[in-house]
């Protein structure tokens, strides 16, 4: 694979004024490389699932006047579409690339998978690595670290899921825009595979409770 890594100018187009200029900048310098990635790890998670994953890059076509804070690639088990689905994703706000499992709240499954996790917490505490974090809101760039939240605060995150209907849950890696690892492709392709790695426990989860 020949991706090259992200660089200043990619998270530069966040700082872009107006829908248009800002969409633009995302088609001609951040998109390409989303859709590498995206292929890349289409692939690269069949092999891991054992089911076929196709990638969707976001379009943003419902804006009118708004532009994006953030833009990225989704991978799903369809080929029509994602944000019903337990997912994974690549993508970047102006401050951070973010690698994750997610379901959101499109997704019918939520009340179920977040059962199962409730029944799975001690073991999933146990497996995500302290540097994680977990997200309400795929939306917003703020996160909460593994490290720093108690076992309420997942019982409180889990609770959520079950009973709001917006209610998301994401899991996975931020990097911020500084992070070495953004600027060597070849590394942050390693990177995203371990995070992958590392919170395909959750997909499959989903997965259970998509197919009870």
């Amino acid at each position: 694979m020949s991706f090259q890594g992200f660089t200043e100018k990619d998270f530069n187009v966040f700082t872009i004024d107006g829908l248009e200029p800002r969409m633009d900048a995302i088609k001609t310098s951040v998109r390409p490389k989303l859709e590498e990635l995206g292929n890349h790890f289409a692939g690269w998670l069949t092999e891991k699932t054992g089911e076929d994953m196709f990638p969707h890059v976001a379009k943003h076509a419902r804006r009118k006047v708004n532009p994006p804070d953030d833009t990225w690639v989704a991978v799903a088990h369809n080929k029509r579409g994602y944000k019903k689905l337990p997912h994974f994703q690549i993508g970047l706000f102006e401050s951070h690339v973010f690698v994750w499992f997610a379901v959101i709240y499109e997704s019918p499954i939520k009340s179920h998978f977040a059962g199962l996790l409730k029944e799975q917490k001690d073991e999933l505490i146990s497996h995500i690595p302290d540097d994680y974090v977990w997200s309400a809101d795929h939306t917003k760039p703020e996160v909460s670290v593994q490290e720093e939240m108690a076992e309420a605060d997942l019982d409180q995150l889990f609770n959520r899921l079950e009973t709001v209907k917006k209610a998301e849950i994401l899991c996975g890696r931020h990097f911020q825009k500084n992070d070495p690892a953004l600027g060597d492709g070849e590394t942050f392709i390693r990177e995203v595979e371990r995070t992958f790695e590392t919170v395909l426990p959750l997909y499959r989860i989903a997965r259970q409770a998509e197919e009870e």
